[in-house]
C-alpha cells in the first residue's frame, strides 16, 4: 500500500488525511504540538485507521520514503523537511492542490487578495447558490477543500468557490480556477514570504493560470500594474465609468447608484446592506464573476437582498447605551483595520492590539486621529501601539490588556461620552491570546452580549 504523510492536524490536514486514506493510501499525520484537543483528535483518527504522531516532525528514511507529503496551509512551504523531501524526489503538495486533483473536472472560482477575500467569496457563493448551483465555499472559508472532494460522490458539485491565501497558492502549482479574482494587494505575511515581490508573485501565479480574471481597479497597487501585465482582465471601479482601466464592456462599475456589469445595469448598490466603500468593491467583483459564469440578474438581485454579511467583518453585535458594538476581528493588518475604521460612524471607541504584523501604519494612525474618541489597547502589541499613538500625537488611549477588560471599560465609557460605535478592529494577528481571529471575534461577541445583564 502506498504511503502518504500529512503535516498539520488542523481541519485542512485532517481532511487531506481522510481523502488520501479513502483513495487507498496508508496515512500518517504529524503535528509538532501535543495539546489535549489534539490528543483527543489523535484517538478519533487512529480509530479510523489514520496514524497520528504528535510532538514530532516527519522523518525521511531513504529506504522507506512516502509517495506523497501533503501540508496544511499554516505549514511554511520552505521548512527543512519539505526541502529535503523535494530533493529526494518526494512529491509535496498543499491541501488545496490535493483537493484540486480530484475536483479539477468541476469549474472553480479562486479568490485571492490581502483583504476582502472572505466577503467577496461569501457574496459569490451566495449568488451561485441563489442561481440554483451547488457551489460550496472552501479554503479559508467554509469547508476544507478536501472535505468537498470526499463528499463529491454523494452530492455532485457544480462550482467550487475557493478563498485562497498566499500560503495555499504557493503550495498549489497546478490549481487552475476557471475564474480568478484579485481583491486587494498590500504588504502582509512578509515574515513568511520575506519580500513584497515574492508575495505578489505568489498571488500573480494563480491569476496567470486562470482563463478569466477579475481585478479590483480601485486598489492602488493593482491599478498601477494595471493592463500592462493583465491586458485581458476585467476590472472594477466604484468611481464610475471614468475610473475604469478598460472599456466599459470589460468593466464592472457604479453609475448613478447602480452596479453596471459590462454595460448592463444589474442592481442598486444600496441593495447591499454592508457598510463601507470596500464592500461596494467586493460587490462589484462578485457581480462580475456571476455574469462571467452566465448567472442571470434575478439570481444576483435575490442573493444580495438576502445577504446577511459575514461574521467578524464589520459584524454588528449589539447596541448598548446608544453605541453600536461592531466586531471587525478579521482586520488582522493595518490596511484592513483602517478600512474598517473609515467605514463606521464617528466618534468611535476603537479596540486594537494582538500580535503585531509588519506594515505601514501611517494611514491607520491618521484615521484614528480623525475618527477615534478613545483607543483601548489589548494584547502583546499594546505597548508598541501606545508608543506609536504617542509619537503620532494621539493621547486618548488606554492599555487594558485583555478583551474582557476592553469590553468592560468600553461599556463604562459609552455611558459617559458621546460614542456612536465601539469597534473591535485589531490591526493584528490573534495568536498572542487566541487560536484564530474567529476565536477572538467570538469572545468579543460573547462579552458584548452579556452587557446589561
Amino acid at each position: 500500500m502506498a504511503q502518504a504523510q500529512v503535516i498539520g492536524l488542523g481541519r485542512s490536514g485532517i481532511a487531506a488525511a481522510r481523502l488520501l486514506q479513502r483513495k487507498g493510501q496508508q496515512v500518517t499525520l504529524y503535528d509538532s504540538n501535543q495539546s489535549a484537543t489534539l490528543q483527543k483528535q489523535k484517538q478519533q483518527l487512529e480509530q479510523q485507521g489514520i496514524q497520528v504522531k504528535l510532538g514530532e516532525n516527519p522523518s525521511l528514511e531513504v529506504d522507506n520514503l512516502p509517495q506523497l507529503i501533503a501540508v496544511s496551509p499554516g505549514v511554511p512551504w520552505d521548512i527543512p523537511i519539505l526541502r529535503e523531501a523535494r530533493s529526494l524526489g518526494v512529491e509535496t503538495v498543499g491541501e488545496i492542490e490535493l483537493a484540486w486533483r480530484y475536483l479539477q473536472d468541476i469549474p472553480w472560482v479562486g479568490i485571492t487578495g490581502t483583504n476582502g477575500k472572505t466577503t467577496t467569496t461569501a457574496l459569490i457563493a451566495a449568488i451561485f447558490q441563489s442561481a440554483g448551483f451547488h457551489a460550496p465555499a472552501c479554503g479559508n472559508i467554509g469547508n476544507a477543500a478536501c472535505e468537498l472532494a470526499i463528499a463529491e460522490n454523494s452530492q455532485p458539485i457544480d462550482w467550487v468557490i475557493a478563498e485562497l491565501s498566499s500560503y495555499q497558492i504557493e503550495s498549489s502549482s497546478q490549481l487552475t480556477p476557471r475564474i480568478g479574482v484579485w481583491t486587494t494587494f498590500t504588504p502582509d505575511h512578509l515574515a513568511r514570504h520575506y519580500t513584497l515581490d515574492n508575495y505578489y508573485q505568489i498571488k500573480a501565479s494563480l491569476l496567470r493560470r486562470c482563463p478569466q480574471q477579475v481585478f479590483n481597479g480601485d486598489d492602488p497597487h493593482l491599478r498601477k500594474i494595471g493592463v500592462v501585465q493583465w491586458e485581458n482582465a476585467y476590472w472594477t471601479s466604484v468611481t464610475g465609468k471614468a475610473g475604469l482601466l478598460v472599456a466599459p464592456e470589460r468593466g464592472i462599475y457604479l453609475e448613478d447608484g447602480w452596479v453596471i456589469a459590462f454595460g448592463e445595469p444589474i442592481l442598486p448598490a444600496l441593495a447591499l446592506k454592508m457598510v463601507g466603500v470596500h464592500n461596494l468593491q467586493n460587490l462589484l467583483l462578485a457581480v462580475g464573476v456571476a455574469r462571467l459564469a452566465g448567472i442571470e440578474k434575478d439570481a444576483i438581485i435575490e442573493a444580495i437582498a438576502n445577504f446577511p454579511g459575514v461574521a467578524h467583518r464589520l459584524e454588528h453585535i449589539c447596541t448598548y447605551s446608544g453605541a453600536d458594538f461592531i466586531n471587525d476581528s478579521k482586520a488582522t493588518n493595518y490596511d484592513a483595520a483602517q478600512v474598517g475604521l473609515a467605514s463606521v460612524s464617528s466618534p468611535v471607541l476603537l479596540i486594537a492590539g494582538g500580535k503585531a504584523k509588519a506594515g505601514d501604519d501611517s494611514l491607520w494612525l491618521e484615521t484614528i486621529g480623525k475618527k477615534a474618541a478613545q483607543v483601548l489597547l489589548i494584547g502583546e502589541a499594546a505597548p508598541q501601539f501606545a508608543q506609536r499613538l504617542q509619537d503620532f500625537g494621539y493621547e486618548n488611549y488606554l492599555v487594558v490588556e485583555t478583551m474582557e477588560e476592553a469590553v468592560g471599560k468600553a461599556a463604562q465609557i459609552v455611558k459617559q461620552k458621546d460614542i456612536r460605535v465601539v469597534l473591535l478592529s485589531p490591526a493584528c494577528a490573534s495568536f498572542d491570546q487566541y487560536q484564530s481571529f474567529e476565536h477572538r471575534g467570538d469572545d468579543f461577541r460573547q462579552l458584548c452580549q452579556t452587557l446589561g445583564e
